[in-house]
């Protein structure tokens, strides 16, 4: 059986995946058509239904639940991970409501975590996260929320920190911040679910059992990254929860997902939110 499967080319993805997409392991008679995109692309796919399993932001879960449903392995939970707003220069955060910000799409985890910190900040652009940078620094934007590797190089390109809206989440809930997650379509069967649930853990756990070696797929995709870049990358996003959500990294998401109807004035339903075919 094939399935289509969608994940970012950032280092945290292709580490987690390596190992089920190039025969690396028993896939079980599983087959896989990768699709690799960026997270903002994968969002879009979902919202059209068009992968069985994707990487999707967190932002954007409440939105496909009719057709998905959420893996407990593969996602991006963790504290101390959140985007961060940053500017050219030094730059109050009292400014920031009246500011032209850059952000890394609307259903992303970023633009949710953006908008419960600053929810009367309104001149918002949307465009790709590698964009972000850039864009500030050619005035095109005041500030811009960076996610992904930009954390660890804003710095060394002149940029300062604004706020850390990840910490700010922190502080607000207690809980880690919940960034992006793996769905498959609700109308596969539930043992395939299972089955892919549990292969994209035994894929995590080989490359854990080789790291801090690199593979060549992981460099392959990291855009001339450095690789204590992508080190830094693996271990701020790829952790236990990555290995299966538990009691914590679900409880989490809920939380998200109540603030998210909440900040929307809607009524949101957390039952069948999660995948319970794979849980230890």
């Amino acid at each position: 059986m094939k399935l289509t499967l969608g994940f970012s080319p950032c280092p945290n993805d292709t580490f987690i995946f390596d190992s089920l997409v190039n025969h690396k392991m028993n896939t079980e008679g599983l087959e896989f058509d990768v699709v690799l995109e960026d997270v903002q692309t994968l969002n879009k796919y979902a919202l059209e239904g068009k992968l069985d399993i994707s990487k999707i932001s967190y932002g954007v879960l409440p939105l496909v639940l009719n057709d998905y449903i959420l893996l407990n392995s593969g996602g991006a939970l963790g504290k101390g991970a959140g985007p961060l707003l940053i500017s050219k220069n030094e730059f109050p955060a009292e400014k920031v409501d009246d500011s032209t910000v850059a952000v890394p799409g609307e259903n992303t985890t970023a633009n949710m975590l953006f908008s419960l910190a600053f929810p009367r900040a309104s001149r918002k652009k949307f465009m790709v996260f590698s964009e972000i940078e850039d864009a500030v620094l050619k005035n095109e934007v005041d500030c811009g929320v960076i996610i992904h590797e930009n954390r660890f190089t804003y710095q060394k390109r002149g940029l300062s920190k604004v706020v850390d809206l990840g910490e700010y989440w922190e502080q607000q809930t207690n809980a880690p911040i919940p960034l992006g997650g793996i769905v498959v379509r609700r109308n596969i069967d539930p043992k395939i679910r299972k089955q892919v649930d549990k292969l994209i853990r035994q894929s995590l756990e080989i490359s854990f059992q080789k790291y801090p070696s690199i593979s060549e797929y992981v460099k392959e995709h990291s855009q001339e990254m450095e690789e204590n870049v992508m080190r830094q990358h693996i271990d701020l996003y790829v952790n236990d929860y990555s290995l299966n959500l538990g009691r914590d990294g679900r409880a989490a998401v809920e939380k998200f997902l109540e603030i998210y109807a909440l900040n929307r004035g809607k009524k949101l339903s957390l039952q069948n939110v999660f995948s319970d075919e794979f849980l230890t």
